[in-house]
């Protein structure tokens, strides 16, 4: 079979992997670069060009687009899409994960536990937003920032005003979510590949900080998790219509709260802490995929 990984990246862990599963088990894969696409929109000859030239058909897609391009990045995708490749994660699922506010929207209607959240853009009263979130200590994130970027914990009402006004001047929106204490900065990062959690990892903060993100120096280890934690990184993968995601869950003392559904979920984390071979797993289910039709 013949696939193409969408990324601006070729070196990345992620795609290499995926290139090297894919190859191992006798498929032709290649990396493309949304960005370096540009398509016919038509229904007589849809087509996809780069460098020159229209791309062959390939049978499957694996979206791994960033969200600096997620406007652009989905739209090439769209445009796979509509020539009748599969998409292991489609353009609509991507979408919807990675807006922050309709994504959690999404979740909560659907029953999901979530941290209380609240969202804002230019709040004319700071001190409700806050009292409506259980009041401080809180987090205070950017709707538009990634990978623990423009994420902060105000750990005084005073701190939590302060961040909320800086923000605001920022003419940006903004999400304000409580504090969950009892998770002492750590957080279970589920792998969900289709119906199943196939690698579960609880991610912890270093010293001095509370944002369990590995790049920013947390640690990993290999977790067992519990029935509910698995239901409620199936459903919330679900309920955005994706078939691979990284649901990223706090374990607080009413049960696990959803805070993050990541559609392009690093590998490098999960692989090396788990052991397990995710790539293979992800090229394996766009094969059940594929044959099933």
């Amino acid at each position: 079979m013949n696939f193409v990984i969408l990324s601006r990246d070729s070196a990345l862990y992620s795609c290499r992997r995926l290139k090297e599963a894919a190859e191992a088990r006798g498929h032709r894969i290649e990396i493309l670069d949304p960005l370096s696409c540009y398509m016919n929109i038509s229904c007589a000859a849809p087509a996809i060009h780069a460098k020159g030239h229209q791309l062959a058909r390939f049978d499957a897609v694996i979206p791994r687009i960033g969200s600096a391009i997620t406007f652009y990045g989905t739209a090439v995708l769209r445009q796979f899409e509509m020539l009748g490749c599969y998409a292991l994660n489609d353009s609509a699922a991507i979408a919807r994960a990675r807006d922050k506010l309709h994504s959690l929207q999404l979740l909560a209607r659907q029953g999901i536990d979530l941290p209380i959240t609240g969202f804002a853009h230019r709040p004319d009263d700071t001190g409700d937003l806050i009292e409506m979130v259980g009041g401080a200590p809180l987090v205070v994130k950017l709707v538009e920032g990634t990978q623990g970027i423009g994420v902060v914990l105000a750990e005084t009402r005073q701190a939590a005003e302060s961040v909320i006004d800086a923000f605001r001047g920022l003419n940006a929106h903004i999400l304000v979510q409580e504090y969950i204490r009892e998770a002492q900065g750590a957080d279970i990062r589920c792998l969900v590949i289709g119906n199943r959690v196939v690698a579960a990892i609880e991610r912890k903060a270093k010293p001095g900080e509370f944002r369990s993100n590995l790049h920013r120096g947390g640690s990993a280890r290999k977790v067992e998790i519990s029935a509910r934690e698995r239901e409620t990184a199936i459903l919330a993968a679900s309920t955005l219509g994706l078939c691979v995601a990284g649901v990223d869950i706090l374990r607080s003392a009413r049960g696990p709260l959803v805070m993050e559904v990541n559609a392009s979920p690093g590998l490098e984390g999960v692989e090396t802490t788990t052991g397990k071979d995710i790539a293979g797993m992800m090229i394996e289910f766009i094969e059940q995929r594929l044959r099933g039709g």
